[in-house]
């Protein structure tokens, strides 16, 4: 049986109000996180060798990576509108091409718990956040480590209705198979050069204001 509803959301600079990756480049590595990150957007990096570029060599131990991790700035908003969703018996399911290892650390830091993440899985070792990929993982991606598209259409089997809310590129073919899409950041300027209907925000009580008579 198919349940009424999910609202699918992005995790970094959705959630959160800055990329991990920027995080870790404005604190450790000014310079040649730049210099990578010039490299990716020309195309000489694919997005999961970037990242990966950039959290395996923080070169912190474990305890100052969690630090770090915790000083990333989340919605406020974020908690109150999970537990709008699962009132209204939805679930809300975070995907993202970013990495576990510090999604699962900020949620938890945060109170969130209970909700349904894919990710890519890391682990901490050699003073940095590595990613260990799976090939054969139904969901993988060589580009992005994940595939956010094969998700969606895995959870459009599950669901009568989904909702989505991203912030960049990897979100848009995903978010077309939804019914109802809400854009932050560079995905706004790929809606309007697409004509695709969708609902701006800049925060999670925008989304509220705009489901609250729509879903409860």
């Amino acid at each position: 049986m198919t349940r009424k509803f999910a609202f699918i959301s992005d995790f970094d600079g959705t959630i959160t109000k800055k990329d991990f990756y920027w995080h870790i480049i404005d604190k450790y590595m000014v310079e040649e996180g730049h210099a990578l990150y010039k490299k990716w957007k020309r195309g000489e990096l694919k997005d999961i060798e970037f990242l990966n570029l950039i959290f395996s060599n923080i070169n912190k131990d474990k305890e100052q990576i969690y630090k770090d991790i915790i000083e990333i700035p989340m919605d406020s908003n974020v908690k109150s509108f999970i537990e709008f969703i699962k009132k209204s018996q939805g679930d809300f399911i975070i995907v993202s091409a970013g990495n576990l290892y510090y999604i699962d650390i900020l949620l938890k830091y945060h109170g969130i718990e209970n909700i349904k993440v894919y990710s890519n899985k890391g682990v901490y070792k050699n003073r940095g956040i590595h990613f260990e990929l799976d090939p054969n993982y139904e969901f993988y991606s060589e580009r992005y480590g994940i595939n956010k598209g094969k998700i969606v259409k895995f959870l459009k089997k599950k669901y009568q209705k989904l909702y989505y809310a991203g912030d960049s590129e990897p979100d848009y073919e995903p978010s077309l198979l939804c019914n109802m899409r809400f854009a932050t950041g560079s995905l706004v300027t790929l809606y309007e050069k697409n004509n695709i209907s969708y609902i701006p925000f800049k925060n999670f009580n925008d989304i509220y204001q705009v489901l609250k008579d729509k879903i409860e």
